[in-house]
């Protein structure tokens, strides 16, 4: 068991831990503060699997010749560059990860003044490789490829510039993930060779074959799933992060993944003192246990409990050629999100070597302008009475790919955000308006908000600002100069 009795005072004084690993327990956690006011946070996911610049599970696809349209197309990209499987295998791209224009302090200054209040590293994504210096594992970025302590050096960089830190684990999934490598060709000359992962000598890599009916997302296997709680108890253990983010579900469903939960929580306790500070993340609903993670998506209204969104500009790994959101859709995704109680956790896409594109640092450059001018309505807010009004907030809206809503969607002037903070509400006007702005919410005898309004400031600028309030709504004339970006922002104070 991982709950064991913890030091209160340098090991002279023991007590009982507080969290257990049962739901009951769990749901005695509170969310930190600085999570909810912290709105922003940004993601390197990033490692060896960048290194073919094929985009996202290169590591898997590359041993399956007949599938999707994208397994296809990394099967015989590697067979040309690498040649094949059964002889250079993912092994042998590990190596070529040298990360050799990775520069993380550089990277971090450049986020935190984009905006970003917490910055998460991947620890281990399904391909089994470690980003941290672990001594139980073999295959790490230590020992192999960049040969450095990727986490650690993050890390260290995030605090330095006052960012919270954070570890990404996908490990849970690699062990059915990886199978494929378990495998050989159908077809062709090579028909019937082993691929490399049947090589006994990289079972710790790729694993040892699954039985047959172990083929879910997370494996059935109970020797697997403890030898996953021992690899994320030692990061853990290791790095003592802010927030832990899982890629599935509470992990395994049983108390494995309690027990995991419980001890991180108890760790974060031990080292701040007696006062928790940590987040954990995972894909299903948090029941207040943690907080609930969506992908790709967004919640459809005000959450009752903290929640996080994870997505990325662009693919998951760097892909060449790849199709980046625009800093407007970044913006408007963070808004939406953050009415609605929500944080936005952003993986900015790094090139192999580990610097950025010069088409991801226009779009960072377009965020950063955005927050310097309206961060005091989304840093430290919370949700108003309404997440909002207009177009976009009516039903039938487009379903994310993996719960919620589709995080990237189109608005219009009419679509309205609000947030409140210290007394004031602040609306934001998700495309730049060509008419006057009429904010239903606020019209006099309005069953949202009957309040007098007292001011209106248009954020960034110094312009003064011509409204009304009366049955319509609180309208709003055009600003005659609107700032460059095209969500505005009204600060909005009452009698």
């Amino acid at each position: 068991m991982l709950i064991t009795m913890l030091s209160a005072i340098k090991g002279q004084q023991f007590v009982k831990p507080k969290f257990e690993a049962n739901d009951k327990s769990l749901q005695a956690y509170t969310y930190p503060d600085w999570f909810r006011d912290a709105k922003f946070g940004i993601w390197a996911h990033w490692g060896p699997q960048a290194v073919p610049r094929m985009g996202d599970w290169y590591a898997r696809n590359m041993y399956i010749q007949h599938g999707s349209k994208w397994e296809i197309a990394d099967y015989e990209d590697h067979l040309k560059r690498y040649g094949h499987p059964s002889v250079f295998g993912y092994k042998d791209i590990i190596p070529l990860w040298k990360a050799e224009k990775w520069n993380p302090e550089a990277l971090m200054k450049l986020y935190k003044k984009v905006g970003a209040k917490y910055f998460v590293s991947m620890g281990t994504h399904h391909d089994n490789f470690f980003l941290w210096n672990s001594k139980i594992h073999r295959w790490n970025s230590v020992q192999m490829g960049p040969h450095k302590d990727v986490v650690g050096l993050w890390q260290e960089a995030a605090k330095n510039e006052g960012l919270r830190f954070g570890i990404s684990e996908h490990l849970a999934a690699s062990y059915t993930w990886f199978q494929k490598a378990h495998s050989s060709d159908k077809t062709g000359e090579k028909a019937g060779i082993p691929y490399d992962g049947n090589d006994p000598k990289y079972f710790d890599l790729y694993h040892e074959k699954a039985d047959s009916s172990d083929t879910g997302w997370m494996t059935k296997n109970p020797v697997w799933q403890q030898q996953w709680l021992a690899s994320i108890t030692e990061l853990i253990d290791m790095y003592k992060p802010d927030l832990l983010y899982s890629d599935c579900g509470l992990p395994f469903g049983n108390d494995v993944g309690r027990s995991m939960i419980a001890h991180y929580y108890n760790e974060d306790i031990a080292k701040n003192n007696g006062k928790l500070d940590a987040v954990y993340t995972c894909k299903e609903p948090s029941k207040h246990r943690f907080v609930q993670d969506v992908e790709r998506g967004v919640m459809d209204s005000i959450s009752q409990y903290p929640w996080q969104t994870d997505t990325s500009i662009g693919d998951w790994f760097y892909r060449t050629g790849q199709k980046y959101m625009t800093s407007t859709q970044v913006v408007q995704m963070l808004v939406d999100i953050v009415s609605k109680n929500g944080n936005l956790l952003l993986n900015v896409v790094q090139t192999p070597e580990g610097d950025l594109e010069p088409d991801v640092l226009r779009i960072l450059e377009g965020i950063s302008n955005w927050t310097k001018d309206n961060g005091e309505a989304i840093y430290g807010s919370r949700p108003w009475k309404v997440y909002g009004e207009g177009p976009s907030t009516l039903k039938n809206q487009e379903k994310g790919r993996f719960g919620g809503l589709k995080d990237v969607r189109p608005y219009s002037a009419e679509d309205i955000r609000f947030t409140t903070k210290a007394g004031s509400v602040y609306a934001f006007c998700m495309d730049s308006p060509k008419s006057d702005i009429v904010l239903k919410s606020f019209g006099n005898h309005s069953r949202i908000c009957n309040c007098k309004v007292k001011s209106v400031r248009l954020l960034g600028e110094s312009e003064k600002i011509h409204w009304k309030q009366d049955l319509a709504g609180l309208i709003i004339q055009t600003p005659k100069h609107l700032p460059d970006y095209q969500v505005i922002v009204f600060e909005i104070k009452f009698y």
